[in-house]
């Protein structure tokens, strides 16, 4: 029976919990094919198909460390290769002042999504998750902070799943009101890159607004999946001086080593493939499909330990925190650009 880091594979069974996650992350990508479905994504569709899953049927407790695996280790290596969609160079050199504008706009997500969770007395952890999915990008950014944070698996997954429905809502809202705003395609990019949650949210709402609007939308993300390496070590000092602070001083928090695989591989992305390597683009489609993929069945796995008194009790005043919080940044981004 191998062992890899504390989570027991017992040989077939193993990978039948594995291979699970990825049926269901197919039924999600089924059901993202589907009118109207379409606009919600794999990734949501696949955490919404898990949790029905969870509560009708369950799951044989047999593959439970197959479950496990996908949604903590396949995690990992998601985030790792998503390091290859982080242009540094791009970032560096054309976005500078963005950046600025993004730690901003990362800084008051998080604080406002903290603030208003203390006032709704709403989950602490799932409010903290939305608020840096929120101000980063997305279900991306709740994954690698969740470790850091201790948040339980459920948590994490509930927190997924709102960032991903109520993101593409939001991307949606966009592309309806864009054609009454009077903005040209360059603001109106560069507030929604600014603004909407995730990578896919983003270009999905802009893409309507022509090449240069999807183009600036783009940069701007980038800045702020930038600031998710330093975010991450910020909350790690401020969880280790937390620990100190209470009645449990030795907890100790685990290095995110995975966030190291992160930065080579933007690094390699940015300055290795496709100058140094040559890599044609189908090749790096390829690699993205497979990100995308891991992060689901990830995501799926996180699904299938959601409970619907979870989200009856947890899910619903952090929400109404994180919808707040979208609403109040839209509107503050939209007057700054």
């Amino acid at each position: 029976m191998p062992n890899i880091k504390g989570i027991s594979l017992p040989g077939g069974k193993w990978l039948a919990g594995v291979a699970f996650t990825f049926f269901i992350a197919l039924l999600g990508y089924l059901l993202a094919m589907v009118p109207g479905f379409d606009r919600v994504g794999q990734l949501a569709c696949a955490i919404i198909l898990a949790i029905i899953y969870r509560q009708f049927f369950g799951y044989p407790e047999t593959i439970r460390a197959g479950i496990g695996f996908s949604s903590k280790r396949l995690l990992r290596a998601a985030i790792i290769l998503y390091g290859l969609k982080l242009n540094i160079d791009v970032v560096l050199n054309d976005g500078l002042g963005l950046l600025l504008r993004d730690a901003g706009v990362i800084l008051f997500a998080i604080l406002l999504t903290v603030w208003l969770a203390k006032v709704f007395k709403a989950n602490e952890t799932i409010s903290m998750l939305l608020g840096v999915g929120t101000g980063v990008c997305g279900a991306a950014a709740i994954a690698a902070v969740a470790p850091i944070i201790k948040a339980k698996d459920e948590d994490t997954a509930i927190g997924v799943g709102i960032i991903a429905l109520m993101g593409t809502v939001f991307a949606i809202g966009y592309t309806i009101i864009r054609p009454i705003l009077p903005m040209t395609p360059i603001e109106y990019g560069t507030w929604a890159g600014s603004s909407l949650h995730e990578v896919a949210h983003v270009a999905l709402a802009a893409a309507p607004g022509g090449e240069n609007a999807l183009a600036i939308a783009l940069l701007a993300k980038l800045g702020r999946v930038f600031l998710l390496v330093p975010l991450c070590f910020i909350l790690i000092y401020f969880m280790k001086r937390k620990n100190k602070s209470t009645e449990q001083p030795d907890t100790k928090i685990e290095f995110p080593w995975f966030l190291v695989g992160f930065i080579i591989l933007s690094i390699l992305g940015s300055y290795v493939l496709g100058q140094s390597i040559p890599v044609s683009d189908g090749v790096m489609n390829i690699v993205f499909g497979i990100t995308n993929w891991l992060l689901t069945a990830a995501m799926v796995g996180l699904g299938l330990n959601v409970s619907f008194r979870d989200l009856r009790t947890k899910a619903l005043k952090p929400l109404v925190a994180m919808l707040i919080t979208s609403v109040c940044l839209s509107v503050i981004v939209y007057f700054i650009v």
